[in-house]
C-alpha cells in the first residue's frame, strides 16, 4: 500500500507540473515507465492523472470560463485553436500509429530541438496581447502547431508558448494561451482514455481518488506560480533543463 501511494505521488507530480511548463508530461511519464518498473501504472491512473490536471486549470481559470458566454470570440478561438490536434490526435490512436514515436531516441532527439526552437521563439519582440491582438489566424497557427505534441518530448506547452512567442505575444499571455488550450486537450484525451477502458475490465479503488487529488494539486500550484515566475524572467531555465535531459538521454542509448 505505501509503495503504491509513493508511486502515485510521482507520477501526480510528474503530470501535475510538466503538463503545463514546456517540458513535455507525456515524455516524462514514458521516460518513468521505462526505467522504473511501475506497479500502479495503468490506463485508469492515466486517466485519472489527466482529470487532475483538467480539473485544476478549470478551477484556476474559472472566471475567464464563466465569462466565455459574454466573450464568445474566446470560446470559438479556444475551439478553432483545438481541432487540429484533436482531430490527428484521434487519428493517430485509432490507428495506433502513436506508439511508433515513444520511444528515447525520439524523446531525446525532440527534447533537444524543440528546446532550442523554444529558445530562439523567447527571443522575440513582445507587442501583442490576448485582448486586443488574439484572432482566428493567429489561433489557427498555434493550433496547428499543436499537432508536433503528439510526439513526446516536444511538449503541447511548450510549442504552444513557442508558436504564440513566434507571433510576438508576451510570455504571460503566450503562457495563458497555453492553458486554455490544453482544457479541450485534457479533455480529449481523457475520452479516448475512457473509450479503451470499455473494453477493459475496470476496477475502482482510492489509487483514482488519490491520483486525482495528488494531480490537481500538483497542477495547480505549477499554474499559479509559472504564471507569477514568466512575468519576471525568460523561458531560458526551461531551455537549459531541456538541453540537459536531452544529452544525458544521448548518453544513456550511444553509451
Amino acid at each position: 500500500m505505501f509503495q503504491e501511494i509513493i508511486e502515485i505521488l510521482i507520477l501526480s507530480a510528474i503530470q501535475g507540473i510538466s503538463e503545463f511548463l514546456p517540458v513535455s508530461s507525456s515524455a516524462h511519464l514514458i521516460l518513468v515507465s521505462n526505467f522504473y518498473e511501475l506497479k500502479t501504472s495503468s490506463l485508469l491512473i492515466d486517466i485519472s492523472l489527466h482529470l487532475g490536471s483538467l480539473f485544476a486549470i478549470i478551477i484556476y481559470f474559472k472566471k475567464d470560463l464563466l465569462n466565455l458566454r459574454s466573450n464568445k470570440k474566446l470560446l470559438q478561438l479556444i475551439i478553432v485553436g483545438s481541432i487540429p490536434l484533436i482531430l490527428v490526435g484521434f487519428i493517430l490512436h485509432y490507428t495506433e500509429l502513436i506508439y511508433i514515436f515513444r520511444n528515447i531516441k525520439i524523446i531525446a532527439s525532440t527534447t533537444l530541438f524543440f528546446g532550442l526552437i523554444l529558445f530562439f521563439a523567447d527571443q522575440n519582440k513582445v507587442d501583442k496581447n490576448i485582448s486586443t491582438n488574439l484572432n482566428i489566424k493567429s489561433m489557427i497557427f498555434i493550433g496547428l502547431f499543436q499537432i508536433l505534441a503528439l510526439v513526446p518530448g516536444v511538449s503541447r506547452a511548450g510549442i504552444a508558448i513557442t508558436a504564440a512567442r513566434f507571433l510576438k505575444f508576451n510570455r504571460v499571455d503566450a503562457s495563458k494561451i497555453s492553458f486554455l488550450l490544453s482544457i479541450p486537450a485534457l479533455s480529449g484525451a481523457s475520452f479516448l482514455g475512457l473509450k479503451n477502458l470499455l473494453n477493459q475490465s475496470i476496477e475502482i479503488n482510492y489509487l483514482i481518488f488519490v491520483a486525482i487529488t495528488l494531480s490537481f494539486i500538483f497542477s495547480y500550484i505549477t499554474v499559479k506560480f509559472f504564471l507569477i515566475y514568466i512575468n519576471r524572467f525568460s523561458l531560458n531555465i526551461f531551455v537549459f533543463y531541456r538541453v540537459l535531459l536531452a544529452i544525458l538521454l544521448f548518453i544513456i542509448i550511444y553509451f
